[in-house]
């Protein structure tokens, strides 16, 4: 069961964790097989929010005092990729060279690469 409707009421949840597994139960069900991982968040005034990935492949049967979202895991490996794929390379080496922290050493010209390419992801000029 995915979207708003699972989120709009609160249901009992209980996790248990040793930091490498652990179980998920939602309404009293154990869920684990069908979760590869989750995010909790808890606001003052406000029930958590429990985010669940599905294991791919798996889907997620839920019968059912947290609010519960399905959450789509991406790898951010095709996003880095696609961000890649759209730079012009002439643009990348100009506001490389231009940039106040290139140094002249050995891997300097690499490195304000690597930093223009992080200014750009972030949305800075």
């Amino acid at each position: 069961m995915t979207g708003p409707s699972m989120a709009d009421q609160p249901h009992q949840v209980r996790l248990t964790s040793n930091g490498l597994s652990g179980t998920v139960e939602v309404d009293g069900a154990d869920i684990s097989a069908q979760v590869q991982g989750y995010n909790l968040e808890h606001r003052v005034g406000a029930a958590p929010l429990l985010v669940l990935y599905t294991t791919p492949h798996r889907g997620l049967d839920f019968e059912g005092l947290a609010h519960v979202a399905i959450g789509d895991q991406t790898d951010p490996g095709e996003a880095v990729a696609a961000f890649l794929a759209n730079v012009n390379p002439g643009a990348l080496q100009e506001a490389a060279l231009a940039r106040d922290d290139l140094e002249n050493s050995k891997h300097g010209v690499t490195a304000a690469i690597l930093a223009q390419l992080a200014d750009w992801a972030q949305g800075k000029s």
